[in-house]
Parts: structure tokens; C-alpha cells; sequence
């Protein structure tokens, strides 16, 4: 089994206890009754002017270990919205990434701009989940979810107000992302399978991607020169986490990815 069929496969687990203690029934009463934002925020704040920045909040990763030991993260999205972060995504996956729902949870009430809940949805629990935790985003993975299952997530996503960024890294899943109804492409320039690197994996989708498509590049992006690659292949934003968690000064690492503008 490989890397992402694990935390897939915890994260099964980990919403199966969930169930017990908030059966789902009652999340979708929850759910429903809670407002929608209006007009889909995640994808306004990444159709702004130039390059969207979705700078993000982890503490650790499967494949680095603890990045931020210090872990203010209340702090830090209020560094990432002062800094012009677009959205901000969070990680909420505890087995591997070390995250929370609290911390979705109490960053909604603490910033303005949208939020991504960064997990690996397994199960539609998780989307009702996202929408009563403050997100105005879900993460959608390719490898991991069926076709019919990924059109399901995607209508129900859109049905309680939330955008679905759907991560692509091949041809064979763009398509399906496409096929499925993506408005938000997410190419993921790290192979979860064997966390390999390539930002040419971004250049060769956003090609083949369709232009009126949002597109977001993801992972491995660390330097001024990579954010120009995204510009010139015509990306719409960047997802950014390691690079901005091991800075001590975030305002200042964004603005020197954004070349200094």
C-alpha cells in the first residue's frame, strides 16, 4: 500500500469513529441549516488580478516530518492575510500531518479571507464536516475517489455553497476531474505515491486544462523564479505551505516570491 492509500485509509477510519459520536444524520441537519456564503469565495479570491497566493497552514508532513515545532497558527493566518494570501488552506488530517478541525474552526473566526479544508475526503461526512467548520473549500483527490464518487462529492460540495478543488496529477485524472464537473483544478506537482517533485507536471495539465478552468499549482514552489513558470503557463494560483511554515517572516517570504511587487 502506498503512502496515500494509507492516510486514505486512516482518514476512513478516523471519520467512521466520527460517525458514532455525530451520527450523520444530524450533520446533515447541522449542515443545512447553516447559512452559504454566497457566490463561492474560494474561486472570487482566486480570479483576482494576477497570481493567487493560497499560502498554507501544517505543522508537519509524511514526507518532512515536524516543519513547524512553534505552532501558532492563529498567528500565522493573520500573517498570511496581512501578507494578501488569496485563501489560506489548513490541514486538518491528525495521523500524518498533524492537524485539526480546531484549527479550521477557530481560524474561520479569526480571518476574512476564504478557507480550504486540506484533508483527504474520503466519505461526504467530511464535506458537510468542512461546511460547519468555516471552510469555503474541500479538497478532492483524484487517486483516491471513484469517478461517479468524485462527481457526487463535487455536486454535493457545490450544493452546500463550498468550491471543490479537485488534484489532478496525471492526464488520466485531469480528465476525470474534468468529466466530473471541476471548476478548480488542483495539479499536485508531488506524486503522493512515491513524493517525487516535478514542476513541469503543472506546464503539461494547465496545457491541456480548459483556460475559463481555474488552475492552481501545488507543492515544490520555492522560489521567485518557479512563480514566474506558473505566470508564463498561465496559472491562476499557487499553493504554497513549506516554503511560507519555515519562514520566520512570512509577509516577507511572500513578497519575495511575488518577486518583490
Amino acid at each position: 500500500m502506498n503512502i496515500l492509500a494509507e492516510i486514505a485509509a486512516r482518514a476512513k477510519q478516523r471519520i467512521d469513529a466520527q460517525k458514532k459520536r455525530l451520527p450523520m444524520g444530524e450533520l446533515i441537519r447541522l449542515a443545512e441549516q447553516a447559512p452559504i456564503r454566497p457566490g463561492f469565495p474560494f474561486e472570487q479570491a482566486l480570479r483576482g488580478e494576477g497570481l493567487a497566493f493560497i499560502c498554507e497552514i501544517k505543522r508537519a508532513s509524511p514526507s518532512k516530518g515536524v516543519i513547524a515545532r512553534e505552532f501558532p497558527y492563529l498567528q500565522i493566518a493573520g500573517e498570511y492575510e496581512a501578507a494578501g494570501a488569496a485563501a489560506i488552506s489548513v490541514l486538518t488530517e491528525p495521523a500524518y500531518f498533524q492537524g485539526d478541525d480546531r484549527y479550521l474552526r477557530e481560524i474561520a473566526g479569526a480571518v476574512g479571507v476564504p478557507l480550504l479544508r486540506k484533508d483527504f475526503t474520503v466519505d461526504s461526512y467530511m464535506i458537510y464536516e468542512a461546511k460547519l467548520l468555516g471552510a469555503s473549500a474541500v479538497l478532492l483527490i483524484c487517486a483516491i475517489l471513484e469517478p461517479v464518487r468524485l462527481s457526487e462529492y463535487i455536486a454535493l460540495a457545490h450544493a452546500l455553497g463550498l468550491s471543490a478543488l479537485v488534484e489532478a496529477h496525471d492526464e488520466a485524472e485531469l480528465e476525470m476531474a474534468l468529466t466530473a464537473g471541476a471548476r478548480v483544478i488542483g495539479v499536485n506537482n508531488r506524486d503522493l505515491r512515491t513524493f517525487q517533485v516535478d514542476l513541469s507536471t503543472s506546464a503539461r495539465l494547465r496545457a491541456l486544462a480548459p483556460r475559463d478552468t481555474l488552475f492552481v499549482s501545488e507543492s515544490g514552489i520555492k522560489t521567485p523564479g518557479d512563480i514566474q513558470r506558473l505566470r508564463e503557463m498561465g496559472a491562476d494560483a499557487a499553493l504554497i505551505g513549506e516554503t511560507l511554515m519555515r519562514s520566520p517572516d512570512k509577509r516577507a517570504a511572500l513578497q519575495a516570491l511575488r518577486g518583490g511587487c
